[in-house]
């Protein structure tokens, strides 16, 4: 499986001819993705992304970590965390921007220990595809969090995109994207935005408690799921 937008991240970071990445998807013309947006400062992070760093605790594993910008700021703080993400090119990047502990890793399968805070970023939960997935790594990421422990995540309802016109068969918020770099696209993958209301019902049936941290007029929100 091509590695595209890993190869963004590292051409980004090692100033090699860097490229316009494009994400193209099921409802509309493709759109541009920055890139300079996973190297970004706490300086330019949103304020949900603030709050959800100031909310981590213990022992951290950033999961989907990308360039690694969390990671470094958290690291900074003089929190014990580590880094996974499934992009060995993104992984090499967090390398030579100072992350300590930074590894190649599918969360599906990731069990090398447990931890106090679980974080995904940037609608990281979405790695989840489908909500029949986010079942499963929900009840996969309680076996890495140690007692007490917990998951934040942010996402967001994006039934705004069908003006009013929710698709008839499937959830609305399971979205297909491929990515494309420098004439080179990626397989089409599964991304997963999911409502607040629809996230509540597979939380508690997967044995979460669902505690809202912050949520904008956009139905934009950050959540922190404890064990029940």
């Amino acid at each position: 499986m091509k590695d595209v937008l890993g190869q963004a991240i590292h051409d980004y970071q090692y100033k090699t001819a860097p490229g316009k990445l494009w994400i193209h998807n099921q409802y509309g013309p493709k759109e541009p993705m920055p890139v300079a947006a996973y190297f970004r400062t706490e300086d330019d992070m949103p304020d949900l992304e603030w709050l959800a760093l100031n909310e981590c605790r213990g022992k951290v594993l950033d999961i989907g970590a990308g360039a690694g910008s969390h990671t470094l700021e958290l690291q900074q703080r003089g929190y014990d965390v580590t880094a996974i993400d499934i992009s060995p090119l993104a992984v090499e990047v967090m390398h030579q921007r100072g992350v300590k502990e930074a590894h190649v890793g599918d969360i599906f399968t990731y069990q090398e220990q447990q931890y106090d805070t679980l974080l995904l970023l940037m609608n990281g939960i979405g790695l989840a595809g489908n909500l029949l997935n986010l079942e499963r790594l929900l009840i996969h990421l309680k076996t890495l969090l140690s007692q007490g422990g917990q998951l934040l995540f942010d996402s967001s309802n994006i039934a705004y995109l069908y003006e009013g016109k929710l698709p008839d068969t499937g959830y609305y918020g399971n979205i297909m994207y491929q990515y494309e770099y420098k004439n080179q696209k990626s397989e089409w993958f599964e991304w997963l935005y999911v409502d607040m209301h629809t996230l509540q019902k597979v939380a508690t049936a997967t044995g979460w408690n669902v505690e809202v941290l912050y949520e904008d007029d956009f139905e934009q929100y950050l959540v922190r799921l404890i064990t029940l």
